[in-house]
């Protein structure tokens, strides 16, 4: 009888429908780290100043706007679970945002090349379902990436290349971007392209998502 509850149980809490999942980015790579999982997931691109705060640290702007990046979408559709992240890089305790541009980014990399420079990649998953501080987790992950000391005709004709004005650091290193780089330090080897995986299972986990489960049952 009681092994028969505890099927009934089991039964009834695999069978229950899982809340709509959100990424809240207009990051086609984030996108793609997500479609890694096999779970389904829909997009929406959330509307917000990233405008970093007077004074505020690097890691601090990174989960700001992780958060609002979630909580944006989330106020769209209720009872979702969000995804927002958000990064930052720093050198020398300073910010490095998005170049816009190629004279922007060749000084970025001129600053950078041979220098050990954080980025840090902020996640935030935002559950519908729950209410106040219980609805939110939030966490950073840093990783420490060294661009190689290259002379500035190769970094023009990098940027030429592969044009990564939309990204902090100005290369994008899933893909010729990891050329001009020397060394990646991560707990988390998909945080640097914008979506720390590792970090985003341990949240979905905590937040009652079946991974082998929803996959098998496609």
């Amino acid at each position: 009888m009681v092994k028969a509850l505890a099927h009934f149980f089991d039964n009834m809490h695999q069978s229950r429908p899982l809340p709509r999942l959100i990424l809240g980015s207009s990051s086609v790579y984030r996108k793609e780290l997500l479609s890694r999982l096999g779970i389904q997931f829909d997009v929406a691109v959330p509307d917000i100043d990233e405008t970093p705060l007077p004074g505020e640290a690097p890691e601090a702007t990174a989960l700001r706007l992780a958060q609002a990046k979630a909580a944006a979408i989330a106020a769209k559709f209720p009872g979702a679970l969000v995804i927002g992240s958000d990064q930052v890089a720093t050198l020398d305790g300073e910010q490095i945002g998005k170049p816009g541009n190629h004279d922007n980014a060749l000084k970025q990399l001129q600053k950078m090349r041979g220098r050990r420079v954080i980025f840090h990649t902020a996640l935030c998953l935002f559950d519908g379902r729950k209410t106040g501080a219980d609805a939110v987790q939030l966490e950073n992950v840093q990783t420490f990436v060294t661009f190689r000391d290259l002379p500035d005709d190769e970094l023009d004709a990098y940027l030429k290349l592969e044009q990564p004005y939309d990204c902090a650091g100005s290369a994008r290193n899933e893909a010729l971007g990891i050329a001009i780089l020397e060394q990646i330090e991560s707990s988390d080897p998909t945080a640097l392209t914008g979506l720390p995986l590792i970090a985003l299972t341990t949240m979905l986990r905590h937040a009652g998502m079946p991974f082998f489960r929803q996959n098998l049952a496609k």
